[in-house]
């Protein structure tokens, strides 16, 4: 998968740079219907480009060497939902962040793990009025337990087996922009830790996500 995404980097960036090309320099001589169909192939093949950025993420996760060391949670994710937020202005939801217990692990993956986690939170809280994002932890059978609780759009158990699969989406793309990719990336760095990582959920109310 990783030779095949590579590969067809080059040309998805073509199409859309020449269709940008096209738009720019012949847009005014092209009537209504001529510029959506324009604007539809560039809008398209950068959807496709951000799925081969996933996948070729996703690959790489296989072959990257997991190299442990000792991180301090509640800064790292402080600095991820800083990150996060950086540019939504008032559509900021209220954070309720605990103080985290240090664990030992790969800085850099765990770090992407609290990018997808908490921006998955972020966007699927989008269309409350109001919402409240808590990250926190707790001990279960004598490990450290993490969990990203959002009162979001959620989604049905019923559904559950799709969840962390490759291109599985529970929302329409409508709804929620996104690749399918997120929760398979978080899934497979935990698991290259040797740990669990589960959810819970009720439509329309929120998830929570543990790990």
């Amino acid at each position: 998968s990783y030779s095949v995404s590579h590969d067809l980097r080059a040309p998805i960036r073509a199409i859309n740079g020449y269709t940008r090309i096209l738009a720019e320099d012949y847009g005014e001589k092209l009537d209504a219907e001529g510029n959506k169909i324009l604007h539809a192939i560039i809008n398209n093949s950068k959807k496709m480009g951000e799925l081969i950025d996933d996948l070729l993420a996703f690959s790489k996760l296989g072959r990257k060497q997991v190299t442990f060391s000792e991180i301090l949670m509640t800064e790292l994710v402080q600095s991820v939902r800083d990150e996060l937020t950086f540019d939504d202005g008032d559509k900021i939801p209220v954070f309720d962040v605990q103080v985290l217990p240090a664990a030992k692990g790969d800085k850099s993956l765990i770090r992407q793990v609290w990018i997808n986690l908490i921006s998955n939170a972020i966007k699927y809280s989008r269309h409350k009025p109001s919402t409240k994002i808590e990250i926190g932890a707790f001990e279960q059978d004598k490990m450290v337990v993490y969990y990203v609780k959002d009162s979001g759009a959620g989604f049905d158990m019923q559904y559950y087996d799709k969840l962390f699969g490759v291109f599985q989406r529970l929302h329409s793309q409508e709804e929620f922009e996104g690749t399918g990719i997120g929760l398979a990336i978080v899934h497979k760095i935990v698991d290259r830790h040797r740990g669990a990582v589960w959810a819970e959920s009720v439509l329309d109310q929120g998830t929570s996500f543990f790990c």
